[in-house]
């Protein structure tokens, strides 16, 4: 599968973040075959008339709406480009961790590594407006830089993202409390890193140092669910993208992600899914479950 990699010398400075309007990548949202990027994206929809495959469901895409896409996932664009007019803002993680000195800060924004609600919010016209409008003055900093820019881009983009990230949780109904600890965002960050070797709450407790109890209580706290549903909705996303785009059978699938036996991955994906591995991917195939 094609990845799209981030180039930094497309905004005209080296940095790795990149803002712009959609005419200028358009390409890449009127393609219909499915890629993936290794940047995040936010893309906000003035016009748009279609559907985007994403985590392995159709998201329907309208006016005024804001699609969030994490790296690395898989997605398919079915897009009208006659009625098309969208502004982006992309960057690599990296980007935010030195911008913000804050490791987990991509963790902490609710529409990033979402796996258990949609990837999209539908907003006025007013919102969009105002979301370009910061937009529109990140790019004059990036391309007229002045001595100040880089405090006044952090300000804007911090702004930006987490009042998107108050505006998701209020449409989803999502707990947006302070939290007491990190422990939920480094678990979330964890699992990125290790589900492939790693099943276990277990494994992931003795990583954080912390008891079960614990890193169960501050999951539900932040993103209202237990750990263990965080943990098998990331390894049940993991299956399905290597069914769906790696051609490999569901014993090779089996072993590159650690399980001792194919048996226990189809009882495990059936018990989550309540189908066949087989069934799932000629449903798939025959577009029945997007």
């Amino acid at each position: 599968m094609r990845t799209i990699k981030f180039d930094k010398t497309k905004c005209g400075v080296e940095v790795l973040l990149r803002v712009g309007s959609g005419d200028e990548i358009k390409e890449a949202y009127t393609d219909t075959e499915a890629y993936n990027t290794d940047y995040f994206e936010i893309l906000i929809f003035r016009k748009a008339k279609g559907y985007l495959i994403l985590n392995q469901q159709k998201t329907n895409l309208q006016d005024n709406t804001i699609a969030f896409i994490s790296p690395f996932q898989k997605r398919e664009w079915k897009l009208d480009p006659n009625h098309l007019d969208f502004t982006f803002l992309i960057f690599q993680e990296d980007f935010l961790n030195n911008f913000f000195a804050d490791k987990l800060f991509t963790y902490r924004l609710l529409y990033f590594y979402q796996l258990d609600y949609p990837l999209n919010i539908n907003v006025t016209a007013e919102y969009i407006q105002k979301a370009c409008s910061i937009l529109t003055e990140i790019h004059t900093e990036l391309k007229e830089t002045k001595p100040d820019s880089e405090h006044l881009i952090r300000s804007l983009l911090y702004y930006l993202l987490l009042k998107l990230n108050r505006d998701y949780a209020q449409h989803n109904h999502l707990p947006l409390e302070k939290p007491e600890n990190n422990y939920a965002y480094q678990f979330k960050r964890l699992l990125e890193l290790h589900i492939k070797e790693k099943q276990r709450i277990l494994d992931y407790t003795e990583l954080l140092g912390i008891s079960r109890i614990t890193l169960n209580k501050a999951v539900q706290s932040q993103f209202n669910v237990t750990a263990t549903h965080l943990l098998k909705q990331r390894l049940l996303f993991e299956i399905k993208n290597y069914l769906i785009h790696s051609g490999l059978t569901v014993a090779e699938i089996a072993h590159e992600l650690h399980f001792s036996e194919p048996n226990h991955l189809m009882r495990f994906f059936k018990a989550q899914t309540g189908q066949t591995t087989t069934i799932f991917l000629a449903d798939y195939q025959n577009g029945s479950i997007i």
